[in-house]
């Protein structure tokens, strides 16, 4: 889902309406039916008061004020304004529509007035005063409007976003500042910054969208930032055929271990099973082999030889066609420790592996300060991919760069990182970065401080590699395919919402297609070989931001049910089935969470 500022989003709803042809009016109609739909969802309330302002955001509010009462609430509306006169376009025509008598608040001392106190008693209140278009500072009227919604003891909703926030804020909020204390908010047809980085609430945030079409918003953002939802498993979720069987969806060689180490093999293991892998095995020191089969039957083992300190040595990779055959990904770094030989293992099988790779861990440490030795060569690897979900400290080794400066500058840093190693990087954290080689940034919301504890970054590295390895198949051959086969029909339409210069190769195919021309066919080819690789970076790149998704909501339902302190890794994994199950529930829902 893009992230859009302030400007495109007026820009996208200016173009709705004139170049689609959807009514200002509907769109309003349904920006406030669904603020009543959310505050229902949400809260237990009867009464209900919507504070409105003058505007667009005021109009949703008297909608929403309206489908409230319909719906058997007890509703008090205050305008800030003067009289209807003072209302302004969409809003003016919805107030007529309203069938209370609103409450007219015009100077800040009517909010001394007893009906204005009493309607604020109420124990929902909806916030519809300021939108998308405020601007720092808050002032005046508004100011006091803020202020008394905070005094109030009931829930808060906010329209869009709190007012008092400025919608393309990328940083959280300081303590002191003056906004909205909402307990939920509804936001229509795309994020915006400040309701993905500011920190604005702990209740639900949720998009919904009201008429603007997808191809519109994309078009028109240009931050090239979207947020991970669960919507986004449509396109790779759906029920298993009745006669699969487990090499269909891939085999994880997780590989890594050491002396006192090796429950990070087994939790990045299971977590791969847990999230579908057909099949799993893990490849560690032979002194290590054993406690892994013990740990988890399901799991098949490969010992591998050892250095005297119990970890990978460099003789192990004399096997290494043995145990790499047949795998699809291929997870390297959990528990692997920092001793020097197995630092080189790790680089020399990082250099030779021909299959999709993800690096974790000490295997990310074993390129400390040499980021440009992750390089695929020319040509090699072109249609797999390699996948690194560094934390901040082994992003700062990566790099070479300050922790600090990693935290400060966190999606250009993950950007630079992804260009450098030619990699789709995971920067960890709160609101993980996801980012590809080819600029695309996806920011993952879910995650929680209780997962802040050793092997969370295990259980994520399995899961990144499950997902992986279920791509469907036609990946493999590139969604652009030269002959243009039906099967591949579905991934070429997602891919082209996500690719400005995918009208082109599909106008050049047609062409093709009517006339046979040899040149045409010759130019056709080129362009789609060069687009082949980009897709099928982007479509592994939508699979890691998903695998990032449930990791963080899985741990969100962990967190619910064992509590932020007490909560552990393997917790997360056991979660992994129900989050998979909200995601199943969510992508066709009205409604797109970046909070719940």
């Amino acid at each position: 889902m893009k992230i859009v500022t302030a400007a495109e989003m007026r820009e996208i709803d200016r173009l709705t309406t004139e170049k689609y042809g959807v009514p200002s009016l509907t769109l309003m109609e349904n920006a406030g039916n669904a603020v009543a739909e959310f505050a229902q969802k949400h809260f237990d309330f009867h009464t209900v008061c919507v504070v409105c302002g003058k505007g667009n955001n005021g109009g949703d509010g008297l909608v929403a004020a309206r489908k409230l009462l319909e719906a058997g609430k007890k509703v008090a509306v205050i305008i800030l304004a003067k009289s209807p006169g003072e209302l302004r376009g969409d809003a003016a025509v919805m107030f007529r529509k309203l069938p209370v008598t609103p409450l007219w608040v015009s100077d800040q001392a009517d909010f001394a007035k007893s009906e204005v106190q009493e309607a604020l008693k109420a124990e929902l209140i909806v916030d519809a005063v300021l939108g998308t278009g405020f601007k720092p500072p808050l002032k005046g009227l508004a100011a006091r409007a803020v202020e008394s919604i905070n005094r109030a003891e009931g829930w808060v909703v906010a329209v869009d976003l709190p007012s008092g926030v400025d919608s393309d804020l990328t940083e959280p909020l300081e303590d002191d500042e003056v906004y909205v204390r909402a307990d939920g908010v509804i936001s229509f047809t795309a994020p915006k910054p400040g309701l993905v980085f500011s920190n604005l609430t702990g209740g639900p945030i949720a998009i919904a969208e009201i008429g603007s079409p997808a191809p519109l918003v994309a078009q028109q953002s240009h931050l090239h930032q979207d947020v991970v939802t669960a919507r986004d498993f449509q396109m790779f979720s759906g029920p298993r055929k009745p006669d699969a069987h487990k090499g269909n969806f891939g085999h994880v060689l997780v590989v890594g271990g050491s002396v006192g180490k090796s429950g990070a093999v087994v939790m990045a293991g299971l977590a791969a099973l847990r999230a579908g892998a057909g099949l799993v095995t893990v490849a560690c020191p032979k002194s290590v082999q054993p406690i892994v089969a013990a740990s988890a039957p399901e799991l098949m083992t490969v010992p591998l030889e050892e250095t005297a300190e119990g970890t990978i040595a460099m003789l192990a990779l004399a096997n290494r066609d043995q145990w790499l055959e047949g795998k699809s990904v291929v997870v390297v770094g959990p528990g692997i420790s920092r001793n020097k030989e197995t630092a080189e293992f790790v680089r020399d099988l990082v250099s030779i592996c021909s299959e999709g790779l993800v690096l974790d861990a000490d295997g990310i440490n074993a390129f400390e300060g040499r980021p440009e030795d992750l390089q695929p060569e020319p040509k090699a690897r072109s249609l797999l991919m390699s996948v690194l979900t560094p934390h901040p400290g082994e992003m700062s080794r990566l790099m070479a760069i300050p922790t600090g400066q990693v935290q400060a500058n966190r999606v250009s840093t993950a950007l630079e990182a992804a260009q450098t190693t030619r990699s789709c990087v995971v920067l960890k954290g709160r609101r993980t970065v996801i980012a590809s080689p080819d600029e695309h940034v996806w920011i993952n919301t879910t995650g929680n401080p209780g997962m802040a504890k050793g092997g969370s970054g295990d259980v994520l590295s399995g899961l990144v590699a499950a997902l992986l390895a279920q791509m469907p198949s036609e990946v493999g051959v590139g969604p652009w395919d030269t002959d243009l086969e039906p099967e591949n029909e579905g991934l070429v339409h997602f891919v082209s919402k996500h690719d400005p210069e995918a009208h082109e190769i599909r106008a050049l195919a047609e062409q093709v297609r009517k006339t046979q021309d040899p040149e045409l066919r010759r130019r056709f080819q080129e362009k789609t070989e060069r687009k082949l690789q980009q897709s099928v970076m982007l479509l592994n790149c939508l699979a890691v931001s998903q695998a990032v998704y449930l990791h963080g909501l899985a741990g969100d339902l962990a967190r619910d049910r064992f509590g932020e302190r007490s909560m552990i890794a393997t917790d997360i994994t056991e979660c992994l089935g129900d989050a998979f199950a909200i995601c199943e529930e969510e992508s066709f829902s009205k409604f797109s969470y970046l909070q719940r």
